[in-house]
């Protein structure tokens, strides 16, 4: 059973505490394709989601995360790594400095959007060492690390709706 994607939006919200309860592999892979199915410029699709399940992994990462626990108590992490390059060969300077982080920005949006669309919660990490991060999951230099999912059932008690600015407040529109 899925959520509706609206209903999804307004209602997840970071969790810092899980169950130990393993994530089934096909919640897991559908996840993961809803990463693959974000746009990106020129449809290059830059990214790569590096998924941790070992706790040795999971310790190194959260030590480079400064010690965010949640790392380390959630069933899976993913880092989303974006690949400059790749997009550089199309776009230039402006691919490798902006779109390809653009781009794996929203594969991750996709991949919080389908967790809790499936019933997982998850946490968004952007503080972090970068070369911490590739050193603990081994990835080629050339990979910039952008954000960190940790993902697993909540053990936390439900949380009040988000505050949010109205439309109104952050919405000019152009005739």
């Amino acid at each position: 059973m899925t959520k509706d994607v609206f209903d999804c939006m307004r209602e997840s919200h970071s969790v810092r505490n899980f169950l130990q309860q393993d994530i089934p592999e096909p919640t897991l892979t559908r996840i993961l394709e809803a990463g693959c199915w974000a746009p990106s410029a020129g449809n290059l699709q830059p990214w790569y989601f590096y998924v941790i399940k070992n706790q040795e992994v999971k310790r190194k990462v959260a030590e480079a995360c400064f010690e965010q626990n949640q790392i380390e108590n959630s069933p899976v992490s993913i880092v989303i790594l974006a690949d400059p390059a790749r997009s550089n060969e199309k776009y230039g300077e402006r691919g490798a400095q902006l779109y390809c982080l653009q781009d794996t920005a929203v594969a991750a949006e996709n991949m919080i959007l389908a967790a809790y669309g499936l019933g997982i919660s998850t946490c968004w990490i952007g503080a972090f060492d970068e070369i911490k991060i590739q050193q603990a999951v081994e990835a080629p230099p050339r990979l910039r690390a952008v954000a960190i999912l940790c993902l697993g059932y909540s053990n936390e008690a439900d949380k009040p709706a988000k505050e949010r600015l109205r439309i109104g407040e952050v919405t000019k529109i152009i005739h």
